[in-house]
């Protein structure tokens, strides 16, 4: 594994969600919520991830949508960009983009629906990985794509792709993590992707967040990932009690129908608009998710975080 930076790939790097303005992908809305996320303390911006609804985009609007994150960033945040899916040639030709683009690393999730054996794995992400030499980590979410990855898997990996750094990790298992980090060290990149595990997987030493909330709550998942690197567990576990809530709501409906409401409800998008099969919030949800903000304080004083 290729040594990286201390403060490159580490605290909370949310996934954004992808505004739509009557069926068009809305570059202005978005690069907005680029200047918000760097406003309020994110370390990095993570485009086209689950939370951005990739599998209603076409290929070549993954790729603007990389370039418009490059273009607003300007090198103030550093940009990861997520170029998996079930087909290779599409993962390919994302990746292939994104490097171009000049992206600073990759996210490619496990090839969804196929269930591909270990070995398919393997050769898949080496596949994609033979002609670039960026960092780039795997997207292990299994609740979503029918497929693990076992640790052999990913000493595999490793040992032939020596700029592979680390792990989303979107599993209910700390075990996996603290073997993970027994075998590759500390400085393994591992991120957490389910919120209710955010503090007690970095606890065990997970290296940020690439949590949904954070399109809601940049700031206080920033305040949470510094105060664990700080070792403050005790602040970091009032923070993560403090948003318990929100991080719930996030999955009362398909990620991200609850957010893309509650971020319009604060302001932050100007619609929450989806595309099909992906719906918007349905009135009972809503009134639902308003209890959420009124009782986090959020509709009387905004969304406490700077930049709207």
């Amino acid at each position: 594994m290729i040594p990286l930076d201390p403060d490159f790939l580490t605290g909370s790097i949310p996934p954004l969600i992808t505004p739509f303005k009557t069926g068009a992908v809305d570059h202005e809305a978005f690069a907005r919520l680029i200047d918000f996320q760097i406003d309020n303390g994110t370390k990095g911006i993570l485009v086209n991830g689950t939370t951005a609804e990739p599998s209603s985009l076409t290929v070549e609007e993954r790729n603007r949508q990389i370039d418009v994150a490059v273009e607003t960033a300007a090198g103030r945040a550093p940009v990861i960009a997520a170029t998996g899916s079930q087909s290779l040639a599409e993962t390919k030709a994302l990746t292939d983009h994104a490097v171009k683009s000049g992206v600073d690393a990759l996210l490619i999730v496990t090839p969804y629906y196929i269930k591909p054996p270990q070995r398919g794995l393997i050769r898949f992400y080496l596949e994609v990985m033979q002609d670039h030499d960026i960092p780039w980590m795997i997207y292990h979410i299994p609740g979503r794509t029918a497929v693990s990855v076992t640790l052999e898997t990913l000493i595999e990996i490793s040992r032939l792709s020596p700029h592979f750094v680390g792990m989303k990790h979107a599993v209910n298992d700390l075990g996996f993590v603290s073997a993970c980090l027994g075998e590759f060290g500390n400085d393994f990149r591992i991120f957490v992707g389910l919120e209710e595990l955010s503090f007690p997987m970095m606890a065990v030493g997970a290296q940020g967040l690439m949590n949904a909330v954070g399109n809601l709550r940049p700031r206080a998942l920033a305040e949470m990932c510094e105060a664990v690197c700080k070792n403050d567990l005790a602040r970091g576990r009032r923070l993560h009690q403090d948003l318990l809530e929100i991080n719930q709501a996030v999955f009362f409906d398909t990620n991200p129908i609850p957010m893309k409401y509650m971020m319009k409800r604060l302001g932050l998008i100007p619609t929450n608009e989806h595309r099909l099969p992906m719906v918007p919030a349905t009135p009972e949800l809503e009134t639902r998710l308003d209890g959420v903000l009124a009782r986090a304080r959020l509709l009387e004083n905004g969304n406490g975080e700077t930049g709207q």
